[in-house]
């Protein structure tokens, strides 16, 4: 059996919005508490705004460590977080993905929007054809996440995601639950062909 992951740094994407469920922001409240709780670092975005900039107060106020990897572009458009432990700047988007990529041990995902579906998926492919092993959840608050959860099963009943590659996605409806899920031993890569 696989040991349990060694995590030291969280990766967590979510919204630069609010959202309209205050049930969001109390998540990402709940869920940078709980990053700090436990002693492990959150990297997110970078943003002082929406469930990004709440994630990462929550986090600060713990007495958390929390580094931001965010663009030029977006710091100078006043929503870079100046008040982080580090603030990590690039110059793309595909920089500022792949440090957050490279910085974490695992990823966890709250509400969010585009950017947010576009990270989560980047990093379960990056999982699944082997270029990294990392654990992966979504925190399923107010059922944010139930028609992904839905979609990922209807694929695979489809074919068209192997069911070894399905159980790459874990989930809680808590940040206590859905970090319990990273902890949990990995199973062994699983190559996507034949």
């Amino acid at each position: 059996m696989n040991e349990a992951a060694t995590i030291r740094r969280i990766a967590v994407y979510c919204g630069s919005s609010s959202g309209t469920n205050p049930a969001f922001g109390e998540m990402a409240v709940a869920t940078g508490r709980e990053i700090a709780r436990r002693g492990f670092e959150l990297v997110y975005g970078g943003g002082r705004v929406g469930l990004m900039g709440a994630l990462a107060d929550a986090a600060l106020a713990a007495g958390g460590t929390v580094h931001g990897v965010i663009t030029t572009a977006l710091l100078n458009a006043e929503v870079g977080h100046r008040e982080l432990t580090t603030l990590d700047v690039r110059d793309s988007m595909h920089e500022r993905k792949a440090r957050m990529a490279e910085l974490a041990d695992a990823f966890l995902a709250l509400p969010g929007g585009f950017g947010t579906f576009e990270e989560l998926f980047e990093v379960l492919t990056w999982t699944q054809l082997g270029i990294q092993h990392k654990p992966i959840a979504v925190v399923n608050v107010d059922g944010y996440w139930n028609f992904l959860l839905e979609q990922v099963a209807h694929s695979t009943t489809n074919g068209l995601v192997k069911p070894h590659h399905a159980e790459l996605l874990r989930h809680g409806t808590t940040a206590y639950d859905a970090i319990e899920q990273l902890l949990l031993p990995l199973a062994p890569p699983s190559p996507k062909w034949p």
